[in-house]
């Protein structure tokens, strides 16, 4: 079984930086590539960034050159650092593997708003 605890949100204005975090209950999780999803209010669920075994990240368009994932093996730690935050950064933000393990594996995720 599987459990990921999320962290870090919080109100950020415009412009600002947050440090999102995850601990992942996950057997073997070096080997696995982690993901940083975000669901806004009315919209899917979506993959914001990736991180595979060896370090190599992917962003999605919209967060390139905002946002940083980055890993702590020794700690089952995922981490996202988000800058010149904007107020489309605005949801609930999940970790898991990548693709996501299944259904019931989403833990609560942390809110983050963008807003003045």
């Amino acid at each position: 079984q599987v459990q990921f605890v999320e962290s870090g949100g919080g109100l950020v204005q415009p412009g600002g930086s947050l440090r999102l975090s995850c601990v992942a209950s996950v057997r073997m999780f070096s080997i696995y590539t982690m993901g940083w999803y975000r669901q806004a209010p009315g919209r899917q669920r979506e993959l914001v960034a990736r991180i595979d075994s060896g370090g190599t990240a992917n962003y999605v368009d919209s967060v390139k050159g905002r946002v940083t994932i980055s890993r702590d093996n020794a700690k089952n730690t995922v981490y996202l650092q988000m800058n010149s935050a904007n107020p489309e950064d605005t949801a609930v933000y999940y970790c898991n593997i990548y693709p996501p393990y299944g259904s019931d594996s989403w833990g609560q995720g942390t809110q983050v708003t963008v807003s003045s």
